[in-house]
């Protein structure tokens, strides 16, 4: 597929990271397993803009982007294995900026997370600090959004409840915690369910 919209893109690459997946999968055929796959591109003037290809290609768009916006696309496929069924979704959010400094983008490229990660920036990494606001799901932007795994579930038939680990008394953060909770059939309690994620 080749299309100049990000929203399309974003989309197709999800896809193609959940089909990379299910290719190595082996599901026992009693145990309902979940692949989900992310991607994510950034729309700006214009543009869309996967990973950097190079540090001077950073170092360029980030002379763009300073002092203004541009919106992070996060496509979503999530593929119920055993049953056959594909829920899929995009997520946007807005992201603002800062007006960051020749110096500051110099010393942000030369850590190299720029070149790791769609639109040449993060907000929950070293990258953070030059995202002055968003608009839109943080989420998103991270590479998964949860509101939106949520409802796909949902179209799947799932609950994101039952997924949860339960955390015994006293276990948060110390990575204590009970088995998985099963994942129901349609209809009926089955084994639990195993999730592979794809990151942006």
């Amino acid at each position: 597929m080749v299309t100049d919209r990000a929203d399309e893109l974003c989309l197709e690459l999800a896809r193609l990271k959940a089909q990379a997946v299910l290719a190595r999968l082996r599901p026992a055929k009693d145990q309902r397993t979940l692949v989900i796959g992310c991607d994510s591109v950034l729309e700006f003037d214009g543009q869309v803009f996967g990973k950097p290809a190079d540090p001077a290609d950073a170092v360029g768009r980030w002379e763009r982007m300073r002092g203004r916006s541009g919106v992070l696309h996060s496509g979503h496929c999530l593929v119920d294995v055993v049953a056959g069924r594909r829920a899929e979704a995009v997520a946007s959010t807005t992201v603002h900026f800062a007006a960051a400094s020749d110096d500051e983008i110099a010393a942000y490229v030369d850590t190299g997370e720029p070149l790791a990660v769609a639109g040449a920036f993060t907000i929950d990494g070293l990258g953070g600090p030059f995202v002055e606001r968003i608009e839109g799901d943080p989420g998103t932007v991270v590479g998964l959004s949860l509101p939106l795994l949520r409802r796909l579930l949902t179209e799947l038939d799932l609950r994101i409840i039952d997924l949860w680990t339960k955390v015994t008394p006293g276990g948060q953060g110390s990575g204590s915690s009970a088995a998985p909770k099963p994942v129901p059939e349609p209809g009926q309690r089955e084994s639990a369910a195993e999730s592979t994620e794809e990151q942006r």
